[in-house]
């Protein structure tokens, strides 16, 4: 669905729910990390694209007298109602947390939370890597904007978006995913400073390319604190180091300074600082059209996060291969693992005129070679957070 169908559609559900139509209808996206993986709580420099797939909440103040947030997920059946005259805390179900950390911190603003009733749906695929939770965060603070008339600085809403991340679904993710929903612009992806928290809009307008999003379907659960413990070893490799973060060190520097790191934190090291030089050479890249340079480094951050980083699957790295396989003739300039790891999705640069050909030819040699069905689709870079309707 278009943005525009499935605000539609959720409107409709709001009118079958409440018997009324909404009087606001908001959104936010997802997002794919171009390249720039496990950066952002490094201090460095990621460079993520809103995706065409969306949360959208559709709204309007309560029928009833209560200080209720009620909420109507569309998809799948599921109601929660959140009570707004007092602090609020964590709750169940577990996707009502995200909610519940946005409002928290409005409240935390010293902002009242209005009464409202509503119904949502979300087309970002749910543990994909695709930011399925930013996209929720982010469409409630701006559904809470809408609902208020009183809207904040971009940044602070990705920032209180990122701290309800923290505080309710315990994630101590880093600022790209909420930021990226919250400032995206259509058509552009965004080089963002994780340090600086500055913001630079790269334009990818060239017509003749597309990026592929590959969903593996897969999504190994193993011991749950992967992504923790990479933070805590990067942590660890700049202390002992001797900065304040890996954003600092040089490739000379580590290598000078590998005697002081352990084995494996010297080779998360390495994958972090090759990715902040990656990510910012690929932008280069884009804003050049020089397509064949920037599918090289993205091969080449899968690597590293295959091998350095260690947060790759064999699901990931069959999707890679294949559109290595592809190649340059048949439309691929590079695939990379995107978000997390374990699972979840990668990333192609691709020849539009190539999409279809090379959209069958995935999904067909994948499953071969997997017994596993791909979730694949084309995006252009999409606009971030909006009021659609209010």
């Amino acid at each position: 669905m278009t943005l525009n169908e499935l605000a539609t559609h959720v409107a409709a559900e709001f009118q079958t729910k409440y018997q009324r139509p909404p009087r606001w209808i908001v959104a936010a996206p997802g997002r794919v990390n171009v390249i720039g993986e496990h950066i952002d709580y490094n201090d460095g420099f990621v460079l993520p694209m809103a995706i065409e797939r969306y949360a959208v909440m559709a709204a309007d103040t309560s029928s009833s007298s209560a200080s209720t947030f009620s909420i109507y997920d569309t998809q799948f059946k599921e109601s929660v109602t959140i009570d707004v005259s007092a602090p609020v805390t964590k709750g169940s179900p577990k996707w009502s947390n995200y909610i519940r950390g946005v409002l928290a911190g409005f409240q935390n603003r010293g902002q009242k939370i209005p009464a409202l009733e509503v119904a949502f749906m979300s087309t970002v695929p749910l543990g994909g890597g695709l930011s399925s939770s930013a996209a929720l965060e982010v469409c409630t603070a701006t559904l809470i904007e809408a609902a208020t008339g009183k809207t904040i600085d971009p940044v602070e809403k990705a920032l209180l978006a990122q701290k309800a991340e923290h505080d309710f679904a315990d994630v101590p993710c880093g600022i790209m995913d909420q930021f990226i929903s919250a400032l995206g612009r259509e058509g552009n992806l965004l080089l963002l400073n994780c340090r600086t928290r500055q913001t630079e809009l790269v334009p990818m307008s060239d017509p003749s390319v597309a990026l592929l999003v590959i969903n593996t379907n897969v999504k190994h659960e193993l011991s749950g604190g992967e992504y923790a413990e990479r933070r805590a070893q990067c942590e660890e490799a700049a202390r002992n180091l001797g900065v304040k973060s890996l954003r600092d060190v040089t490739p000379d520097q580590l290598e000078r300074g590998k005697g002081k790191l352990s084995a494996v934190v010297y080779r998360r090291a390495r994958h972090v600082i090759g990715e902040i030089e990656r990510t910012v050479h690929a932008a280069e890249g884009i804003r050049n059209s020089n397509w064949p340079a920037v599918g090289n480094l993205m091969y080449a951050s899968h690597v590293s996060l295959r091998d350095d980083y260690e947060v790759s699957c064999a699901e990931l790295d069959t999707v890679v291969e294949i559109a290595e396989d592809i190649g340059y003739a048949g439309g691929v300039y590079g695939c990379r693992m995107t978000g997390g790891g374990f699972g979840g999705c990668c990333v192609a640069l691709v020849k539009a005129g190539a999409v279809e050909a090379i959209t069958k030819k995935i999904a067909a040699e994948y499953q071969a070679r997997t017994g596993i069905a791909a979730s694949i689709f084309a995006s252009r870079p999409a606009a971030g957070a909006t009021i659609l309707k209010g």
